[in-house]
């Protein structure tokens, strides 16, 4: 319970844990922004870091001139690329062993062969998207992968996500981080980014729960 109590602590107020971070270790919070955001993009079993309020973070102390714009963001596009493409390549290793299993009741071939073949009609999509769901865009890469998604197409899309995902809450950090409005509410924003999205997520398992066909 003390790590999660930690752990939301951290999330809820990571402006004041970074700043107090970079006042004390300098650089090396470049080195601990990095291995966040791999970890949270790279490890399935690591779905709840704080990236997206993070990344907004980040912008805001670049803003006030406590870290560097393009380092921070040529750094954690880095970190966001190659984690997903961790994760997309666990994926891959298992994935021919899921696609050897028989249909039984514990697993729907089935349904298993129509993710396989949505990830190649919208699996780009999805990718994008993803990376501002939390949970969603730690799970995503990891399915894509075990799904087969073309590897050629998944990278591309991995590149895109990533670079929309990374400088945009970056830049919104740097333009807006700083204002006197948002530094009063900024727990409220963070509380915002993280259950906004994770509404609609959980919104849209309950309607593709609710479309499937009614088992026999």
């Amino acid at each position: 319970m003390e790590f999660f109590a930690l752990l939301i602590d951290f999330i809820v107020h990571v402006d004041k844990h970074l700043e107090a971070f970079v006042t004390s270790y300098g650089a090396w919070v470049y080195a601990l922004l990095f291995l966040i955001i791999f970890v949270e993009t790279g490890v399935v079993v690591m779905p709840f870091l704080p990236g997206d309020s993070l990344l907004f973070v980040v912008g805001a102390l670049c803003g006030a001139g406590l870290m560097s714009l393009p380092l921070a963001v040529g750094l954690l596009f880095t970190a966001a690329v190659l984690g997903d493409q961790c994760n997309y390549s666990i994926g891959r290793y298992f994935g021919p062993k899921v696609f050897q299993w028989e249909q039984s009741r514990f697993f729907n071939k089935r349904a298993f062969d129509r993710t396989h073949a949505f990830y190649e009609q919208y699996g780009g999509v999805t990718i994008i998207v993803a990376r501002f769901m939390p949970f969603l865009r730690t799970f995503a890469p990891f399915v894509a992968g075990v799904a087969e998604m073309n590897r050629p197409k998944f990278i591309a899309f991995n590149i895109a996500g990533a670079f929309l995902w990374v400088v945009g809450l970056c830049v919104a950090g740097y333009l807006f981080g700083n204002l006197p409005w948002v530094k009063e509410n900024l727990s409220k924003i963070i509380w915002a980014m993280i259950l906004i999205p994770g509404l609609f997520v959980l919104f849209g398992a309950w309607k593709a729960s609710r479309s499937q066909p009614a088992k026999i």
